[in-house]
Order: C-alpha cells, then structure tokens, then sequence
C-alpha cells in the first residue's frame, strides 16, 4: 500500500521545523558578500544622531531599507509567527512579506494565518503565490483574491524551479509562464515583484521581467536556506533525499545577482536576499545596488523565540546599518548608494 501525499499543511509545517536548523544552509556556497570591505572614514564629519535610514519602495515610505522576506502561513505556529512579524515590521516602519498563499485558496479555513494588516496598518505588505502556479489553473483571479485578503500594496510571484523538482510530486511545468506573468501585471490591481526562494535570478532574466512589466525583483540569490535541503530532508525515499543533496549548494550567489543586473540596468527596483544576516550585509548590498534587503530565517529564529527577540535582532540590525553609515561618512541611504567606498577584498579598489 502506498501512502498518502502529505498535505500542503504538513508541507508548511515541515518547512518551519526545518528551515529553524542550520543544517538546511548553504554551506559550501556563500552570498559573495564576504567578498567587499567599506573603506572606514575615520572623519566622518557627521553627528551619529542625524543618520537617517528611511527610504521609499515602489512609492512606500519605510522608516529602513528592511523586508521581513516571505516565509509562511496556514498552521496554527504560522499564524502566530505572522503576527509576531506583523507587529514589528509596524513598529520598525519596515515592510513584510508573507509566505505563500496557495494553501489559504485551497484551505479558507486558514486565511486568518495570513491576515495581519490589522497588525500593521502602515507598512508596505506582500502577498505571495508560485508563479508556476498560473500554469495549473491559477489566474488572476485567485492572484486578486491573495491580495485582497492580505490587504497587500503587492504581489510576490516566486520562481522556484530547483524546489518543485525536488519535491515530492512537485508542479515542474514551466512552459509559458513569462506570457502568464505579463498578463497578469498588466490586470493586477497592485504591481508584481518576482523573486526567486535562493537560487537567484540572472541578469537576462531580470532583463526579461522587466519588459513585460515587473514592477521589481528579489533576486534571493544563494548563500541562505537552500530549499534543496529543505525539501531532501524532507523526503521519505532515497530519490529525494539524493537529489537534495546534489542540488544543495546550486545557485547564483547573492552579490552576484545584485552586480550584474545592476551592469545592465541601473533602475529596475531590487531586493536582495539569500542569505544576508546582518545589518552589515544589508548595507553591503545596499552599496551594490539594491534597494532593499530582505532576511528570513534571522527573523523566523528570532519570531519563534519570542515578541521581544524579534524586537531585539530588529533594533540590533537598524543600529549595525546605522553604524556602517556613520563609518563610511553617509548621512542617508542615497548617501550610501553613491559613496563608492565599498571595495573588493582583493584589489581594495572601489567598487562603481
């Protein structure tokens, strides 16, 4: 007898237990931040107290250039973990993301999971789905309905070829989508951003999104959680498992993805994720080209912790941005986009 395929909630579930162990990060694969040093000031000729980080993205204004990256939703852990995330990225003034929605569709039972605008009136809020999933019967409607149930200001589409391959009975149909997503960018009621879960999203590609109407991308370049991990410690068959570990350091570094769409395409909206861990590779990425910097598993080791730990790696991350500012003479974020004192470790020359 053979067993049941285990439900999109299990598959949630096992998702959060597993991305909480460090055993489901890149290991051998790093985000190429580590490559880049700040020149230090050591004048700066400011007052610390009159650094700013607020920012604006897609027309949103946030107190500091931080996502809380789309992470989960649809079991009774999820909704907690939502709110506690809610109710700081409304204190901190950053935005959020929640994970993907497609199991709210399928089960309204767990919409509440996902509802946290209440929480966070004000902030800049991101609904989520797969994009593969306009190719089995998805469309704009359930795209709207994700929306309007999160009150979202817009929709993440997520790429995540690797995961659906490695999964068990995963949606490995990508044929067509690019004319799916342009349709639906053009219909949506809010802009679309594409983001990939950690593989990263190529130069030519973000060229590609950008044409047919993508408002912004996340390039969620490797170095984090791999979701080839995840989904092999997740198999019960030798199959799975293997494939899991072949495919567990596969992907664009981070810093790679940041450098070359930025060489194509100076204005094209970027976040970047995959594995940034602190306030410092935030600002490191920042200098490289992005407009945001997105984390997941620091915030989902810390909301699981406690409200107060949560407040307290959020405080931690907006004074190491704050303190890097200082330290290369930046008074803004803009500032620090355009000091050109991020250096490669090699050579030390600036990078431009």
């Amino acid at each position: 007898m053979t067993s049941s395929p285990p439900s999109i909630q299990t598959r949630k579930a096992d998702h959060i237990r597993l991305c909480l162990e460090d055993r489901v990060q890149c290991q051998q694969v790093s985000t190429g931040l580590e490559r880049f040093y700040f020149r230090h000031t050591a004048l700066p000729e400011l007052d610390f107290q009159d650094i700013s980080l607020t920012t604006t993205f897609l027309g949103k204004p946030l107190q500091a250039p931080l996502l809380i990256s789309s992470m989960t939703g649809g079991t009774a852990l999820a909704e907690q973990i939502n709110q506690r995330l809610a109710i700081a990225a409304q204190t901190f003034g950053i935005a959020m993301g929640v994970g993907s929605q497609r199991v709210a569709i399928e089960h309204p039972d767990v919409h509440r999971t996902f509802a946290v605008r209440s929480l966070a009136p004000d902030i800049p809020l991101f609904a989520n789905l797969g994009a593969v999933q306009l190719n089995y019967g998805y469309g704009l409607g359930e795209c709207q309905q994700v929306v309007d149930l999160l009150e979202a200001d817009a929709l993440f589409l997520h790429l995540n070829p690797l995961q659906e391959c490695i999964q068990s009975r995963g949606d490995t149909n990508f044929h067509g989508l690019l004319g799916k997503i342009a349709h639906l960018c053009q219909r949506l009621s809010v802009p679309v951003i594409v983001k990939e879960v950690g593989n990263g999203i190529s130069a030519p590609l973000a060229q590609q999104l950008k044409e047919i109407g993508v408002a912004a991308i996340d390039v969620a370049g490797a170095g984090g959680t791999s979701w080839a991990k995840v989904e092999g410690e997740r198999g019960q068959d030798h199959r799975q498992q293997t494939l899991g570990q072949t495919f567990a350091e596969w992907g664009i570094p981070t810093a790679d993805c940041l450098m070359d769409i930025r060489q194509q395409d100076t204005e094209i909206p970027l976040i970047a994720s995959g594995g940034l861990r602190n306030g410092l590779d935030v600002a490191k990425a920042i200098a490289l080209g992005a407009n945001l910097g997105g984390m997941a598993t620091p915030f989902l080791k810390a909301a699981y912790d406690s409200e107060a730990a949560l407040h307290g790696l959020i405080s931690v991350l907006l004074e190491e941005l704050k303190i890097t500012l200082f330290c290369t003479g930046s008074r803004t974020i803009t500032d620090l986009q355009t000091s050109k004192t991020l250096c490669p470790t090699a050579s030390g020359a600036p990078v431009t």
